[in-house]
């Protein structure tokens, strides 16, 4: 299954972007899901055909899906009530009840990707995901990989060995011991997260970013490639979207021309080449390269399978190789033994040194670039290393490592 999440500056046309790419695709010959994050369905609008947690069928080969948050905040709290009973009654907290529930703040992004775990196992060829606006589409796709480590780091996989002396431990305590359900239920969240996390890091999924040519854009695209880069997601096509035509009469509008014009040549150096209209464009990069494509204006919102045909968005490409974080070793060059030197190259564009900041905790690494964070462990050969230096040269984090002698083998 290929997946291709779609995101951008909020008002740029990010929905209905989303819902053209998967119209072409479907017309490929692919079947294909298409998934709304909008409560207000935004991507029914674009798509012509109103949407809901109920799949729905636009056409042969597109299906179209907007979760329904509300209904998976019930239900997962519902659940979790029963699993914490016990602890719960031992508190003297009342039970919430399934009627007085409302949505809270992030419950439409929840629903999103657990609706992306079951999507993850369904009859599709490809899955485009409308996410929610940058920079608030990164942290939701860093969720499931930071929710997995929170879990381990809480219910631990291996205390379920001592689910046998849970009863005898907790009459000895006088206190509830956490019961086999919580620790069932721990499980299952894991799985599902494991489903989306998958989705993810999956080497084919891609990320197609949406905006409107001009300033605002150019620092948003900036300061989102190192964030990208820092989870391993590769940006398969910038859609420059509300393109206007050269020949306007209009003095205004020749203002607004004339500034696209000058940041869509910013954006094709920065890539591979641009492409036009009609989808034919460079072939794209590595990194943080990528095509750029224009989107023409319609001079209308586009509503309906026809008007999202006339954007011509481009098809999806063969996919790429992801974002990898290579890892050189220079022991031969230094002697090798204790005395090496190992380099792990963490590819960040965009990244700026004031806003970089690096820890190592244990056996793990923290990276910060800005508002992103990840928390990532350390290949095996470097756990046994100690941190010798760091450096931000060309785009591109460089960690130096050298062998703790405490720990690594003397020849």
């Amino acid at each position: 299954m290929r997946t291709i999440f779609v995101t951008g500056q909020s008002g740029t046309g990010k929905t209905t972007a989303a819902a053209a790419t998967a119209l072409g695709t479907a017309r490929q010959g692919n079947r294909t899901l298409i998934l709304g994050s909008d409560p207000t369905d935004t991507l029914g609008t674009a798509l012509g055909t109103p949407t809901g947690a109920t799949p729905v069928t636009v056409e042969p080969g597109l299906t179209a899906v907007r979760p329904d948050p509300s209904a998976a905040l019930r239900h997962g709290l519902v659940s979790l009530q029963d699993r914490l009973a016990p602890a719960l009654g031992l508190l003297g907290a009342a039970r919430l009840d399934d009627e007085e529930l409302t949505l809270l703040p992030g419950g439409a992004e929840f629903a999103l990707l657990g609706a992306l775990s079951t999507a993850a196992y369904g009859p599709y060829d490809v899955v485009v995901v409308d996410l929610p606006p940058l920079p608030a589409a990164l942290p939701l796709l860093a969720l499931p990989e930071q929710l997995r480590r929170y879990l381990r780091r809480l219910l631990p996989p291996e205390r379920q060995a001592a689910r046998a002396l849970r009863p005898l431990l907790g009459r000895l305590a006088g206190v509830p011991m956490p019961s086999a359900g919580l620790y069932e239920t721990a499980e299952g969240w894991d799985v599902a997260l494991a489903a989306v996390q998958a989705v993810v890091e999956d080497p084919e999924t891609t990320v197609r970013l949406v905006a409107e040519p001009g300033p605002a854009a150019s620092d948003l695209l900036r300061t989102t490639a190192a964030g990208l880069a820092l989870h391993g997601l590769r940006v398969d096509a910038l859609l420059a979207n509300r393109v206007l035509p050269d020949d306007t009469a209009d003095t205004w509008l020749a203002g607004l021309v004339a500034q696209q014009r000058k940041t869509l040549k910013e954006w094709a150096s920065a890539g591979d080449g641009v492409g036009g209209a009609d989808g034919a464009g460079g072939a794209g990069g590595t990194g943080g390269a990528h095509s750029v494509y224009e989107i023409p204006h319609l001079g209308r919102e586009p509503r309906g399978t026809d008007d999202l045909a006339a954007l011509r968005v481009p098809l999806i490409s063969a996919p790429r190789h992801r974002v990898t974080w290579p890892l050189t070793d220079h022991s031969s060059e230094e002697g090798g033994g204790h005395g090496g030197l190992y380099v792990w190259h963490i590819p960040l564009p965009g990244a700026v040194r004031d806003t970089l900041d690096l820890v190592r905790r244990g056996d793990e690494l923290v990276v910060t670039t800005g508002q992103f964070r990840r928390v990532v462990e350390l290949p095996s050969a470097l756990r046994r290393c100690t941190v010798a230096g760091a450096g931000l040269r060309e785009g591109e984090l460089r960690i130096r490592f050298v062998p703790d002698p405490e720990l690594w083998p003397r020849a």
